[in-house]
């Protein structure tokens, strides 16, 4: 089961840096997530979402891929493969780009605007999702880059390890 951790961060691209470094420590298998967003709210106060997966984009792909292949196939029933597979390929990108628009993958995104509202103008936060986690070994190398946790599912021990360093606290609750 997936945990939903949610920190947010000064700047418009703290969040961006850290979820670059949540990607490099998950190639070294200490992390595992499912989904990502990055969540901006800008100088005006608009909310901008950065999926971390682009649905579209592999939607189009696969689509264009399956596409092809089956259009390829009915060509070369009716004598003409390249026309086939080069309709195949442009219907089965527009379903998929289509699919993938429509589909709503992770966190939604309902859930990440409203709490994005709850965030200080000009600043960002992070939506992960993580299956699993070591924690000793992750938490140090997010410390630098601080942040407040704002919700999470994880357990009561673990928030409070989590918080403890984002917000750079020690045992005692007094800042370092």
């Amino acid at each position: 089961m997936s945990d939903l951790v949610v920190v947010s961060f000064k700047g418009e691209d703290t969040a961006d840096q850290v979820l670059n470094k949540l990607q490099q420590l998950q190639k070294e298998h200490l992390i595992d997530l499912e989904d990502a967003c990055v969540v901006v709210r800008d100088a005006k106060g608009k909310i901008h979402l950065k999926q971390a997966v682009d649905l579209v984009g592999m939607g189009a792909l696969s689509g264009a891929a399956w596409g092809g292949l089956f259009g390829s196939l009915v060509g070369l029933l009716l004598l003409n493969p390249l026309v086939g597979l080069a309709t195949g390929m442009a219907v089965g990108a527009g379903t998929g780009a289509l699919s993938g628009a429509l589909s709503d993958y992770g966190i939604d995104d309902d859930f990440m605007r409203s709490t994005g509202q709850n965030i200080e103008a000009g600043s960002s936060a992070l939506f992960i999702l993580v299956r699993r986690v070591n924690f000793d070994k992750v938490l140090p190398e997010l410390k630098p880059l601080g942040g407040k946790v704002i919700k999470t599912s994880l357990t009561n021990d673990e928030e409070e390890r989590l918080r403890k360093a984002l917000e750079g606290l020690n045992t005692s609750g007094v800042a370092t």
